[in-house]
């Protein structure tokens, strides 16, 4: 199986959240200058009115297409309209920025990680939360429906494949999931310090992390992406690396990880699986390497096929038929007077 690059559409500005139409042409990005677009092949990106006071950090489409939900650096989340492309709510969900957003498969629940690294400690370890570190929301009323803790800064969610379960990893490698139905109930956790280091050169500090987290189709393992250890935290040349999970195990069990000699070095920010199961895609950010998108087989976890698009992915998602979207920056240049240059980039795949 070969992963192919088939398009390239350009945006105004860096993309940091993304969500895709499951039957349809339109991919709706969350982006650097606080706005959402929809963009559809062929036409121009189309802005939403309503827009975050920060970085739009990502967005989620409902099962009916019709409401999508974006988050934003300024701990907002906003609810819109996709026909009227209005915002029709507006909830403040963090006192700090919203990492990442997930939406449960029946469209019923919204979760949003957030956590400041603020430093607790001598060795600069995270001080302990000062507000829930995932809050999760009734996606029809905006009701707070739960609000868990964890060890802050929470950078990844996702909900299982039945919506039972509610998963959220940090900074430190540590990986919490709930169960909604007995939400008071102590979390599984998981732990590996393969996905963070603490520094030793220029800066000291605690970097890396788990960016992206998904359940397999089936449901039965979790995987896990970020980056690996390294002696100096400022040039994020740790490993490009993945994890994978027996999660339901008692304790849960590593099933398998990167294989040496198939990975550079980088940040991974995002994780996606093949609706088949049989191959996972993780992407993000390249320091060094050939590749900054590759295709694992799901069974054996060996490097199938790897793509170097030239940009810093960010978000990494299939469609049913199996086409694989990926959002991405080209780059991250400031505002020149007033105005963000073209570094946004949406990018169609195919597996053939």
């Amino acid at each position: 199986m070969k992963l192919e690059k088939k398009q390239e559409i350009g945006l105004p500005t860096g993309i940091l959240g993304m969500a895709c139409q499951p039957g349809g042409p339109t991919v709706y990005a969350a982006c650097m200058d606080g706005s959402i677009y929809a963009v559809t092949p062929g036409s121009e990106p189309i802005p939403f009115p309503g827009r975050h006071e920060s970085y739009a950090s990502g967005c989620v489409l409902t099962p009916d297409g019709k409401t999508l939900i974006s988050a934003g650096y300024d701990g907002c989340l906003l609810w819109h309209d996709t026909a009227t492309r209005q915002c029709f709510r507006h909830l403040k969900a963090h006192q700090f920025w919203s990492w990442q957003l997930a939406l449960s498969p029946d469209g019923s629940l919204v979760a949003s990680a957030t956590g400041q690294y603020l430093a607790g400690g001598e060795k600069y370890e995270p001080a302990p939360e000062t507000e829930p570190s995932i809050r999760v929301f009734n996606t029809h009323s905006g009701d707070l429906a739960h609000s868990f803790s964890h060890q802050p800064p929470v950078l990844s969610t996702t909900f299982s494949p039945d919506g039972q379960f509610l998963a959220a990893a940090n900074l430190l490698g540590e990986i919490r999931i709930w169960n909604l139905r007995e939400p008071q109930a102590p979390p599984i956790s998981i732990s590996s310090k393969d996905f963070t280091s603490w520094g030793s050169i220029k800066s000291h500090h605690f970097s890396g992390g788990i960016y992206g987290l998904a359940f397999s189709p089936d449901g039965s393992t979790l995987a896990g992406c970020g980056m690996g250890p390294m002696t100096d935290p400022m040039a994020g040349n740790g490993k490009m690396t993945w994890q994978r999970w027996a999660w339901q195990e008692s304790p849960p069990r590593m099933l398998g990880k990167v294989r040496d000699g198939e990975h550079g070095s980088g940040l991974m920010e995002s994780l996606a699986w093949h609706p088949s199961g049989s191959h996972f895609v993780m992407a993000g950010r390249q320091a060094q390497g050939t590749w900054n998108a590759a295709l694992f087989d799901a069974a054996e976890g060996r490097l199938v096929s790897s793509l170097d698009t030239k940009n810093r992915i960010t978000r990494a998602a299939f469609l049913p038929d199996g086409t694989l979207w990926l959002a991405a920056c080209n780059g991250q240049p400031g505002p020149k007077d007033g105005r963000w240059p073209s570094f946004g980039r949406l990018i169609r795949c195919s597996l053939s």
